[in-house]
């Protein structure tokens, strides 16, 4: 089981990026805007992973923190609710602003996250109301957003995302043309999630 991984980022496609550790790379996936808040010293990067290992596959998810993946794991273990769906979660919500939305039964703030629909959401309020922490949240602090790329770079960056989460490439191109000039003047992470939006709207 791996817990923790600390390495240089050698690619960074949302929604994963790889990790060299040592001369190891791994790739990890991970909610929007983590590299932003992860621990760095030395131009190495700390995450804290959960492990998912079926007969096929081996998955890492990596989070800034040990608080968020705490939260990932009760997300997890909702009915209904899979990796995917968590990281869409927390892509969109920050962990603070998901525990004051559950406590408050707040319907209509679950379901603007891309692929929580009304009954997830329910779902989500019933199973995790009173579950997450909350004593050690203060308000929001994001971090810096990445620089804007070219918008070449910034288009492939979104389709290819897009597809990893698993879209069809035809219906990523319509999202990410949609975006229009935006694209690669705006933060990936921004425009990951309008896509998102789109695709599920």
């Amino acid at each position: 089981m791996i817990g923790r991984l600390r390495g240089v980022i050698v690619a960074d496609d949302p929604p994963a990026l790889t990790l060299d550790v040592k001369g190891v790379g791994y790739e990890v996936s991970i909610p929007v805007g983590t590299p932003g808040r992860a621990r760095q010293a030395d131009g190495e990067i700390e995450l804290w992973i959960h492990t998912v290992l079926r007969t096929d596959v081996l998955e890492l998810f990596g989070f800034a923190s040990q608080l968020e993946r705490s939260v990932f794991r009760q997300l997890i273990s909702v009915p209904n609710v899979g990796p995917r769906t968590a990281l869409g979660v927390l892509s969109a919500l920050p962990v603070n602003e998901l525990v004051h939305a559950v406590q408050a039964g707040d319907l209509a703030r679950l379901t603007r996250v891309p692929g929580v629909g009304k009954k997830t959401a329910e779902r989500l309020v019933l199973e995790l109301r009173g579950k997450l922490p909350s004593d050690e949240l203060g308000p929001p602090a994001p971090g810096p957003e990445p620089a804007a790329a070219r918008p070449s770079d910034a288009k492939a960056r979104l389709v290819t995302a897009l597809t990893n989460m698993g879209y069809r490439p035809v219906e990523a191109e319509r999202a990410v043309q949609t975006l229009g000039p935006r694209v690669g003047g705006e933060p990936l992470s921004t425009l990951l999630r309008d896509a998102l939006a789109l695709l599920s709207s």
